[in-house]
């Protein structure tokens, strides 16, 4: 029998993100989304990563997402995933480029979740919290580049960064030292994988930085 797949957020997480709450400041919008990731770990519900998608233009609240990866066994859960597959379920198609949108998050997403953003037709992101933050609390982001960006930005999504920078570490303050209870976690990495990708990606940020320069002369 081929296996059901839950996607689910936690029960408490409507009644902080009700759809249609309406948030006209851009960083109250990535506050948001820190206080999804800070009620996520204290209430046991998953990591320490929030977000959620909003219409660019209203400030209106279209779908909200915390990291579910440990509690749902499912690898691919992170909160801008989520967000991103309650929002695109709410508007009724698998691109949320019918209209404006943004995606907010607590932190600057993974390789993944950035990926995930350029495919949802989202025209902004904004985050939080560096990855230097999500790194240095023991979570693997994996291999984004300068060039992750420059490619966003040159299919027309904008990101701010920083937004509430200090607000955003605090989620990784209340994680316990336990990282398996929260999921991309360093330690679940293979050795000496994560410092040779740590080495690539340095390695091909000074190249792609080069090329970008002679692309531009």
């Amino acid at each position: 029998m081929t296996p059901t797949i839950t996607v689910a957020n936690p029960d408490w997480l409507a009644e902080l993100a009700p759809p249609d709450l309406v948030i006209a400041d851009p960083a109250d919008r990535v506050r948001l989304a820190i206080r999804l990731a800070l009620e996520n770990v204290e209430r046991g519900t998953g990591g320490p990563f929030g977000a959620a998608v909003f219409e660019a233009a209203t400030g209106r609240l279209v779908a909200a997402g915390v990291n579910r990866v440990v509690p749902l066994g499912n690898s691919a859960l992170h909160a801008e995933v989520v967000a991103l597959m309650f929002a695109e379920a709410r508007v009724g198609s698998y691109s949320l480029s019918v209209s404006e949108h943004e995606l907010v998050a607590s932190c600057e997403p993974c390789a993944m979740c950035l990926g995930a953003t350029l495919w949802s037709g989202v025209r902004r992101l904004a985050f939080a919290a560096a990855r230097d933050e999500a790194l240095a609390a023991g979570f693997d982001e994996g291999p984004v580049f300068p060039e992750s960006y420059a490619y966003l930005a040159r299919a027309g999504v904008e990101v701010v960064r920083g937004l509430c920078r200090e607000e955003g570490a605090k989620p990784f303050e209340l994680i316990d030292g336990d990282l398996a209870l929260h999921g991309r976690r360093i330690d679940q990495t293979p050795p000496g994988v994560v410092d040779a990708c740590r080495n690539i990606a340095v390695e091909r940020g000074r190249a792609i930085n080069w090329l970008c320069g002679e692309w531009d002369r």
